[in-house]
C-alpha cells in the first residue's frame, strides 16, 4: 500500500467526522499509520462538512485537504452531484448513501468506466436500528464491503470502544447490516467498435 486517501462528504450531524476517525483508528489497530481530520464551513447541524482519512504503511501523513482521493464517501443524498467526486483517481471508489441503484447514481455523478461505485440506503437502515438518520456507522460498513480497506470486526471494536453499552452495540449491528445491504458495481469502460 502506498497511501490511501478518503474524502468524506456529509452534513453536520450525520457523523462524517466520526466516521473518518473510526476508519483511521481501525486502520491503526490493523497495523498501519492513519490520520483523520475535519474541514468545517459554518459549524451547524445540516451545513456541508468534509472530513479526510489518510492510511499508509509509512508514518508521513500530510494534514492538507484531500484533493485527489482514492475513495469518496457521500453521506447525504443531496450531495450526489459531480462536484463531490471531483479529483477522484482513476480506479477509485465512490460509496453513496442512497436507495438508488449504482447505475442511476453513476449517471447523476457523471461517472463512466474505470471506477467502483457502491450504494446503500444508510438512512433507512440507521432509522431502523438507531431510530435516527445518523448514517456514519452504516457508511463504515459500506466502505468495508466496497473496498476491503478495513475489517468489519475491527470497525465494530472501535465503535464499541468509542460508544460503550447499548449505543455501541446498536452501531455495531448497523455496520453489519449496511455491509450486507451494500450493492457494489464496477463501472466498465464502453468499447466502441469501428
Amino acid at each position: 500500500m502506498v497511501m490511501i486517501e478518503i474524502r468524506w462528504h456529509g452534513r453536520g450531524g450525520q457523523g462524517a467526522v466520526t466516521a473518518s476517525e473510526v476508519v483511521a483508528a481501525a486502520s491503526i489497530l490493523e497495523g498501519r499509520f492513519a490520520l483523520a481530520f475535519p474541514e468545517f464551513g459554518a459549524e451547524r447541524r445540516g451545513a456541508p462538512v468534509r472530513a479526510y482519512t489518510r492510511i499508509s504503511d509509512q508514518p508521513v501523513l500530510p494534514r492538507t485537504p484531500v484533493t485527489r482521493p482514492d475513495i469518496v464517501v457521500i453521506l447525504d443524498y443531496s450531495l450526489i452531484k459531480p462536484e463531490y467526486v471531483k479529483g477522484l483517481k482513476k480506479g477509485g471508489s465512490v460509496i453513496v448513501n442512497t436507495p438508488l441503484p449504482p447505475d442511476r447514481v453513476a449517471k447523476l455523478l457523471h461517472l463512466k468506466g474505470g471506477y467502483k461505485l457502491a450504494t446503500v440506503d444508510a438512512t433507512k437502515l440507521a432509522k431502523e436500528i438507531l431510530g435516527r438518520p445518523i448514517v456514519n456507522t452504516a457508511m463504515i460498513g459500506a466502505l468495508a464491503k466496497a473496498t476491503g480497506l478495513i475489517k468489519l470486526e475491527t470497525a465494530k471494536r472501535v465503535i464499541k470502544d468509542k460508544f460503550p453499552g447499548r449505543i455501541g452495540e446498536a452501531n455495531a449491528r448497523l455496520i453489519d447490516l449496511a455491509y450486507n445491504n451494500t450493492v457494489v458495481k464496477e463501472l466498465v469502460e464502453e468499447v466502441t467498435i469501428a
